[in-house]
């Protein structure tokens, strides 16, 4: 009877983990395959290679695909590779925390770019050009790149012989130390407490000179809007930094569902964000979207006339 009850809970483990793999890879694919049609009308249309905006725009959506591929590969892989070599698993955590890191930063940069652009539209064609606009983003790799390499270091420095040993790959499992909390935690606040004050001062900007504008409001609101969408999907992209305390919290709450919140809650926080992306920029911004529509038009007319000829 013990290893019958033992085989059925396996099997139902089973199950469980299929289904969640399953909905994360289909939710995945979906979310690239959005952000591949706007990489694809982005690099298909020169008029936005000369725009600062949709740079950083295309910056911000290519470096959400990685994340989200990296993202969804972590998952598969708790499942089905459970003696993963630390040092490739060392790598993919770098890659997704530097992708979390600069989609933040972009955030921040993109603001700033609208702020420029309403409140200084005189200036905006001197400060915002694609030059410094390439070196913006060398700078967000830069320095998004910067926590995960802190954890390498201090792993590297507290246990020399990791370089040999396999592992489940998972953040938690792998720096599992103090020092690695206590260093998370203070590269959380310097990161959300930076991105946070320039979302709020862009905004209030934006928002005053809306106010006092006595022509082209409607550039002013829509940026104000843009301003407040980013805020949005930042506080959806902070979540993830409260991971850990919303487990505890299922854990003590609902323990029989903490496995299903969990999961839940690592689609709303990693995934669900990724999505807003294209929302923002790509639908509401006419030009882009014209540029699309008629990329996506000139397809199924193609489609059309090869199916006639057949």
């Amino acid at each position: 009877m013990n290893s019958t009850v033992l085989q059925v809970n396996a099997q139902d483990r089973f199950r469980d983990a299929l289904v969640r793999n399953f909905i994360v890879v289909i939710f995945g694919i979906t979310i690239n395959s959005i952000n591949g049609l706007f990489v694809f009308t982005f690099f298909r249309s020169s008029v936005f290679y000369n725009d600062p905006r949709y740079i950083l725009y295309i910056h911000l959506v290519i470096n959400d695909m990685l994340m989200v591929f990296v993202s969804v590969s972590l998952s598969v892989m708790a499942y089905a590779w459970r003696n993963v070599p630390i040092p490739f698993c060392v790598v993919l955590l770098i890659i997704a925390s530097k992708t979390h890191k600069n989609s933040v930063l972009t955030l921040a940069g993109m603001s700033v770019e609208r702020y420029i652009a309403i409140c200084k539209p005189l200036h905006h064609h001197q400060i915002c050009t694609v030059r410094r606009t390439y070196i913006l983003i060398s700078l967000i790799w830069s320095v998004g790149v910067l926590p995960g390499l802190s954890d390498f270091i201090l792993l590297s420095v507290i246990d020399p012989t990791f370089y040999t040993k396999d592992t489940i790959c998972t953040a938690s499992r792998l720096y599992n130390t103090p020092y690695h909390e206590e260093l998370s935690k203070y590269m959380t606040g310097i990161y959300s407490s930076g991105v946070w004050l320039i979302l709020i001062y862009t905004y209030c900007r934006v928002l005053i000179t809306a106010r006092k504008a006595s022509t082209d409001k409607s550039s002013a609101k829509k940026a104000q809007s843009t301003i407040l969408l980013h805020g949005a999907q930042l506080l959806l992209c902070m979540l993830s930094y409260i991971t850990g305390y919303l487990e505890l919290m299922y854990a003590q709450l609902l323990p029989a569902d903490r496995s299903i919140l969990v999961f839940c809650n690592y689609l709303l926080t990693n995934l669900l964000p990724r999505l807003l992306t294209p929302m923002i920029y790509g639908v509401r911004d006419k030009v882009f979207y014209s540029h699309m529509k008629g990329i996506v038009a000139c397809k199924l007319v193609i489609v059309k006339v090869e199916s006639t000829k057949q």
